[in-house]
Formats: structure tokens, C-alpha cells, sequence
């Protein structure tokens, strides 16, 4: 497979991105006016409620089964190493840049969270479609590709709707502690001006005690919450209710096939589900005019965003593959292996975008660092799909 082919299939996805977000981008525009900031809005809450969770159960509840969880254990695996990875090498970027804080969050997302969904859906099967494809039959590659990116898709959203989605909630937490602290300080030092001395000397052992009290109860609890919180939001329900159909038997034949008596509640969710991507893009592209005027976001920020995502996260996943090949870990299947590199060199998932709509905060951001690496990912993804293949083949 040339690299002018491989350009094209691996360009296509990509491409679609970014035309779905000109359109976003014109209707929200001041001459069409047909997509505010309010109607965004409420749109991502509809992403965020219904769609999201219906793709997520459609796509786990039909393609995972408890032999594929077995067989295939290595792919979360390979996919927690990308967002630890990524979240460690963006946390380094953050230390080094020192971005606003209430960016520091996004950063760290942008560098961790892949992809996983439409590009290795659209991605992988119109490899295996080509003439001169390396991974054999067509038929056969196109199938077994699907269930790869399925699986990686599944599992992606379960990976951002956790640990993705507690960083951009925990940023935008921050931001709102931080202007809150803001305001208590002119308060405080206003009350300071009416206060003397005693009234401090007075008050400040009490004070001590409590929070020793109360801290750490207080601290574990909070964690707890948090943690409850983060499952029971829409999207991570969707896919913990789509792993448990996927695995019990008796529930999947319920749902899924020809014969299956409430095969209407999976064919109603997959609908549902497929508006999700086309949604979220366009709110993406509604958001990038404004990103565009008054964004934050530096070019040193972008650069290091696309140092980690193109170079050394795909370098150390070829490392992370290859040691998994050589100690036995992997199916003996090339195309398994491809997929598994290829998460590491995706660019960053469309829900982040989703996120921080959901919480207003650095939407705008958002915006500018997902145009900058989408442009980019055309020719990162046809690079090291063909230093891939050559690895594999």
C-alpha cells in the first residue's frame, strides 16, 4: 500500500472533521446567526444526556462479548497506557508552560485522550479494503477490523467518561475555587479594616481545630462522592449497562440479532447513538469562531500539544506493542497489533469538547488546539500508519 493511498484513506476521517466543523463554524457565525452560544448549549446537554450514553451501550452491548474481553484483555491495557502516558507527558507540558490554570485541565486531556471512536471505525476497515492491503483477505480483515475498532471505541468512552471527564470537571472547579477565593480575599480584607487583634488571637485556635477534625473525614468523603458522581454520569451508565448485555448471554440474545424479542431497543439506541459524532463536531466548529477572536491558547501550547500527541506518544507506543508481542501478550494477528499502535496516534476525542461546554470552561480554547490538531493528524496518521505497516508486514 503506497504512501498517496494510504494519504487518502488516512486523511478521509479527518477531513470529514473538519468539514462538519465549517459548517458549525458558518451557522454560528454573525452574518447566519442560526447556532448561538444558547442553542449550543443546550445541544452538547442533549449529547451529554441521550446521545453519548445510547452510542455507548449500542456499540458494547453488539460487539463485546465476555470471550472478545478475554481474548482481546490486552486492549484496555494498551489503552490505559495512552491516557497515563499522555496525562503524565501533559502534565510535564503544563509545568513547563505554565498555561492559566483553568487550562491546565484541557491540556492534560488534549494530550491523553485519543480518538477512539469514528477514526478507527472509518480508519481500519477502508485499510483492509484496499487492493493491495497487507492483512489478507478483505472480507475477513474488514470484519475482524470492525470488531477491533468497535472494542476501541467502547472502551475509549468508558476511559474519557471516567478519567478524561474528571479532568476537565476538575478544572473547571478550580477556576470556579479560584474566583471564589478571589472575592472572599477583598471580602476578608475588608473585615479585617472593622476587626482588631484580639479578635483574631481569639479566633484562630478554634479555627485550627476543626479543620484538624475535619479534614481528613471530610477529604474521604468528598472522594467518594466524586467517584459516584463521575459513574453515575449518563455516558458511563450507558457503558456500564452495555458492558453487562454484552457480557451475560442470555441478556445480549435478547437485544441482539434477527430474532431477538426487544431488538427495537437496540436498533432505537444505535439511532440515537449515531446522531452523537455529527452533534458534537458541529458544536466544536459553532464554539471555533469565537475561540478564534479571544482565545488564550498560545502557538508553544499548540506545539507541545502536537510534540506529544505525533511524536512521542506513537515512538513509545511502538515500544509498548512490540514488548507486548515479544512476552506472548498478543493474539497473533498483525491487524490486532496495527490498532493497538494506532491508538497512541490518534488526535484528541471530540468529547473533550463536550466537556468543557458542559461546564463553561476553555470551550473556546477547545476549539482552537482540535482545529490545530486535526490539521496536523492528516499527514501524522498517514506517516506512522505506513511506519506501521512496515513494522508489521
Amino acid at each position: 500500500m503506497g504512501f498517496w493511498s494510504l494519504l487518502e484513506v488516512a486523511s478521509m476521517p479527518v477531513i470529514q472533521v473538519l468539514i462538519i466543523s465549517v459548517v458549525g463554524a458558518f451557522l454560528a457565525t454573525d452574518r447566519c446567526k442560526l447556532f448561538p452560544v444558547e442553542a449550543r448549549s443546550s445541544m452538547n446537554k442533549v449529547v451529554f444526556v441521550l446521545f453519548a450514553p445510547a452510542l455507548m451501550f449500542a456499540n458494547l452491548a453488539q460487539t463485546v462479548t465476555l470471550e472478545d474481553m478475554i481474548s482481546w484483555w490486552f486492549m484496555p491495557v494498551n489503552m490505559g497506557l495512552t491516557f497515563l502516558i499522555g496525562g503524565i507527558l501533559g502534565w510535564i507540558v503544563v509545568k513547563i508552560l505554565k498555561p492559566p490554570p483553568y487550562l491546565e485541565g484541557l491540556i492534560v486531556a488534549t494530550c491523553s485522550t485519543g480518538n477512539m471512536g469514528n477514526l478507527p471505525i472509518i480508519l481500519v476497515p477502508a485499510i483492509c479494503d484496499e487492493d493491495k492491503s497487507p492483512f489478507g483477505n478483505r472480507s475477513v480483515c474488514r470484519t475482524v477490523g470492525l470488531s477491533y475498532a468497535s472494542f476501541s471505541m467502547a472502551l475509549g468512552g468508558f476511559y474519557i467518561w471516567t478519567y478524561t471527564f474528571r479532568l476537565i470537571k476538575g478544572s473547571a472547579m478550580k477556576f470556579k475555587d479560584i474566583e471564589e477565593s478571589k472575592k472572599t480575599a477583598i471580602k476578608s480584607s475588608n473585615s479585617d479594616l472593622e476587626s482588631d487583634h484580639k479578635t483574631h488571637l481569639l479566633g484562630a485556635p478554634e479555627e485550627s481545630l476543626v479543620k484538624q477534625e475535619t479534614g481528613f473525614w471530610r477529604k474521604g468523603v468528598d472522594f467518594l462522592h466524586e467517584i459516584l458522581e463521575e459513574l453515575r454520569a449518563p455516558p458511563t451508565v450507558g457503558a456500564i449497562i452495555g458492558f453487562i448485555f454484552g457480557a451475560v448471554t442470555w441478556l445480549r440474545k435478547l437485544i441482539i440479532g434477527d430474532d431477538a424479542p426487544l431488538r427495537i431497543v437496540q436498533a432505537t439506541a444505535k439511532l440515537l447513538g449515531d446522531g452523537t459524532i455529527p452533534c458534537m463536531t458541529i458544536i466544536l466548529g459553532g464554539n471555533l469562531i469565537q475561540g478564534l477572536r479571544s482565545s488564550a491558547v498560545k502557538p508553544v501550547v499548540v506545539l507541545g500539544i502536537v510534540c506529544v500527541r505525533y511524536i512521542l506518544l506513537p515512538i513509545i507506543g511502538i515500544g509498548i506493542v512490540k514488548s507486548a508481542e515479544s512476552f506472548g501478550f498478543l493474539p497473533a494477528d498483525p491487524l490486532f497489533q496495527y490498532v493497538l499502535m494506532l491508538q497512541f496516534t490518534l488526535p484528541p476525542a471530540m468529547n473533550i469538547g463536550t466537556m468543557t461546554q458542559l461546564y463553561n470552561v476553555g470551550q473556546d480554547e477547545c476549539s482552537v488546539l482540535m482545529l490545530w490538531t486535526y490539521l496536523v493528524a492528516i499527514l501524522a496518521l498517514t506517516v506512522w500508519s505506513t511506519i506501521f505497516l512496515h513494522l508489521l508486514v
